[in-house]
Order: C-alpha cells, then structure tokens, then sequence
C-alpha cells in the first residue's frame, strides 16, 4: 500500500499535464519507450512499458487513429507487428517533455536530490531482489 500511496502522491502531479494533451499515464509511458528506440515489436514494448497486451493493444489503436504512431507487420513474419513512434507523436513528446522536466525538477526540490537518489537506488535493489525470487520460482525442469 505504501507503494502505490506513493506512486499515486507522485502521478498526481503529472496527470494535469497529460489530461491537458488528452493522454493518458499509460499512452505517455507507450510514447516515451517509443520515442527512445526506433521500431519495436509489439510484444517487446509491452514488456518494456510493463503493460498486459490487451491494454497495450487498446492504446496503440487510440494512438494509431490520433497519427501519433505507425504501426506495420513485420515482412518476415506477418505475425508480428512492429511499432515506432510518428512524426506528430514526436511533437507531442517534445511539447510534452519540458512540462514534465519541470515536475521532476519540483519533485526533485521538495525530497532532495540526496534522497531521490537513494530512492531511486533502493527501489532498483527491490526490483533486482523481487526478480531474483521470481527466477527461483521459475521451474527448471529437474524433478
């Protein structure tokens, strides 16, 4: 609970923002993956957005019909489809982006950066630490 108290306390301040260009948190996370690579498949951005593939097929569509992505199959594997960010979904990252530079510079002010840091490093160890339990959950095959 304190976790997500925490993640929310923190969301609150980007929501504004982002109600203001009509995104959601979840189609702002799919820009910004996409604006830090080219073109991606479909199954590799839901793991690097950390989001379910109905949801993220939902947004792609909403996204796709606004011209903010491009979407294709892939011509080796028409099972595959790949994504990439569009020229229109580009300029909304760059409108988008200063505004939130600006909320992290606010939240950076009100916690100090000493103590960001150490969050952010701690929270990188809880990760590292829940997936390597994850991994010992994992069968090996050996009975």
């Amino acid at each position: 609970m304190m976790l997500l108290r925490a993640r929310e306390s923190v969301m609150r301040h980007f929501r504004t923002s982002l109600r203001s260009h009509d995104l959601t948190e979840q189609q702002w996370r799919v820009l910004r993956a996409l604006s830090a690579v080219g073109e991606i498949e479909v199954s590799q951005l839901a793991r690097a957005t950390y989001l379910l593939a109905p949801s993220l097929s939902r947004i792609l569509k909403d996204l796709d019909a606004r011209g903010l992505i491009v979407r294709r199959l892939d011509v080796d594997d028409m099972r595959v489809g790949l994504v990439r960010i569009g020229p229109r979904g580009m300029e909304l990252i760059e409108t988008v982006s200063p505004q939130s530079e600006s909320i992290y510079a606010e939240i950076t002010a009100r916690f100090g950066p000493e103590r960001l840091a150490q969050l952010q490093a701690l929270l990188i160890e809880l990760e590292r630490a829940m997936a390597m339990e994850d991994k010992d959950d994992e069968p090996t095959g050996e009975s």
